[in-house]
């Protein structure tokens, strides 16, 4: 099929026709910004270089930047407050070179947006004025802070982050400065960070995380037996105990830890307290001090404290004595012990209840500083056959009773007579002295940790 003359010919002058007029708008765009052409937030989009310099003349004059903050505060900068002022060495030639005119065409579709650093210029003292004026600045101050959590009737509760209004001073500095030169007419704080923000807010992974942790911790119950006498720990109490950083993690506070088992050593300890004592002859009376009795091991029972709430245990247990007694109760000492009267010079041993031996004794020279200690203690372990040494004196006993250090009861074959008033002038070192059948029959009886009662009559 032939193609007509005359419609080649008009296809022809219709090419001809766009390809003069395209190159006449290329002519145009030769002295012309392309439309859609913003710089420094001011519209040129088509027009000529030399209105363009007038245009942004124009629009420095009348120049507000709006600053949005939080809680409906808004402030302004106005241009003229702060000096604002057209540079006329400014780079804007820099944009007619960027130009090709002959493509002119595709800016039409996508906004063309420059930024010129040079083309304004202010006063930065004035600015640092009305920066200092601003209400951003100068509202009641209020911190951020993170998401919490609140112990409500049982459990535990999220408390909703704070978001505050502290101001990053030194990034809204930045921000302001940027947009005076971009020539932004608003600044919204918030979209630009301006503010320090909660680090964990209601929505962060972690917050459901730690409201599960918690309420696990509270769970645990620990029910302390104590002798015929119970302690009950629960999450009352142990919330009182914890905490959650600045990076939403659990802390117990180990302090509190150990002061609630002070208080509880202190009720239920026995070790050095006073104790009412009815001798064998008949007397009623309160033997201080000593190192026999209950007592909790406070490191251990803490470590062991611990784990049972980090666990979320619930449990019935004994605490971890460092030390036992031989029963519990207001008479911890129980129907087998050692009676050691200075006063008298007197020893009486009772197991079970039945009286085992008794006889006359010789206990420390008070008069040389080597009196007996007195309170109640325990025998620490028996030994036959053995050399005790201390200051001038060597000694060999038959057997060996200590409860107190190097403080303890054994033979004394060096001796021919006991009891009396021997002691004020030639007694031991501290030791009780006990003839060998005495000290052969406690021996042969007694097992360690067995009370011994030492104590003194009081005067008339």
């Amino acid at each position: 099929m032939k193609v007509n003359r005359i419609q080649i010919r008009n296809l022809a002058i219709i090419i001809g026709t766009i390809t003069l007029a395209y190159l006449l708008v290329s002519l145009y765009f030769t002295r012309h910004f392309f439309f859609c052409t913003v710089i420094n937030g001011v519209k040129l989009g088509g027009k000529s270089y030399e209105d363009a310099e007038q245009i942004i003349k124009e629009q420095v004059d009348n120049y507000e930047l709006r600053i949005i903050g939080r809680d409906g505060i808004t402030d302004v900068i106005k241009g003229r407050d702060i000096g604002l002022h057209y540079n006329e060495q400014n780079s804007i030639p820099k944009i007619y070179n960027m130009q090709k005119s002959f493509l002119w065409i595709s800016p039409l579709f996508s906004e063309q947006c420059y930024f010129v650093t040079d083309l304004y210029q202010y006063q930065e003292k004035l600015l640092e004025k009305v920066l200092d004026n601003l209400s951003v600045f100068n509202a009641e101050f209020v911190e951020p802070r993170n998401v919490s959590f609140k112990f409500v009737k049982g459990s535990y509760i999220i408390i909703e982050e704070v978001y505050g209004n502290t101001i990053i001073k030194d990034r809204f500095i930045n921000e302001v400065n940027n947009s005076i030169l971009k020539g932004n007419t608003s600044l919204y704080l918030d979209k630009k960070n301006c503010y320090l923000n909660p680090k964990y807010t209601i929505n962060s992974s972690k917050t459901e995380t730690v409201k599960n942790l918690l309420n696990k911790l509270i769970t645990t119950k620990i029910i302390y037996d104590i002798g015929d006498q119970t302690e009950v720990l629960d999450g009352n109490e142990i919330h009182k105990w914890l905490k959650v950083d600045e990076n939403l993690d659990v802390i117990i506070n180990e302090a509190a830890v150990t002061n609630y088992l002070r208080k509880i050593c202190r009720k239920y300890d026995t070790v050095g307290k006073t104790r009412k004592f009815r001798t064998s002859n008949g007397i009623d009376l309160e033997v201080q001090g000593g190192l026999y009795g209950w007592k909790i091991d406070e490191e251990e029972e803490t470590k062991a404290l611990l784990e049972n709430i980090k666990s979320g245990e619930i449990i019935e247990r004994e605490p971890i004595y460092s030390q036992k007694a031989r029963q519990q109760g207001d008479d911890d000492i129980g129907n087998t012990y050692v009676e050691i009267n200075i006063t008298r010079q007197h020893l009486w041993f009772y197991k079970d209840g039945e009286l085992i031996a008794q006889g006359s004794v010789v206990t420390g020279n008070p008069n040389r500083g080597y009196g007996t200690v007195t309170g109640t203690y325990m025998l620490n372990y028996k030994q036959k056959d053995a050399i005790l040494v201390g200051p001038g004196y060597e000694a060999d006993v038959t057997y060996w009773m200590p409860f107190f250090g190097d403080i303890g009861i054994h033979d004394a074959s060096w001796r021919y007579s006991f009891g009396g008033e021997i002691y004020k002038s030639r007694g031991s070192h501290g030791c009780v002295n006990a003839p060998l059948h005495l000290a052969r029959k406690i021996f042969d009886n007694i097992e360690a940790g067995v009370p011994v009662i030492s104590y003194e009559e009081a005067s008339d």
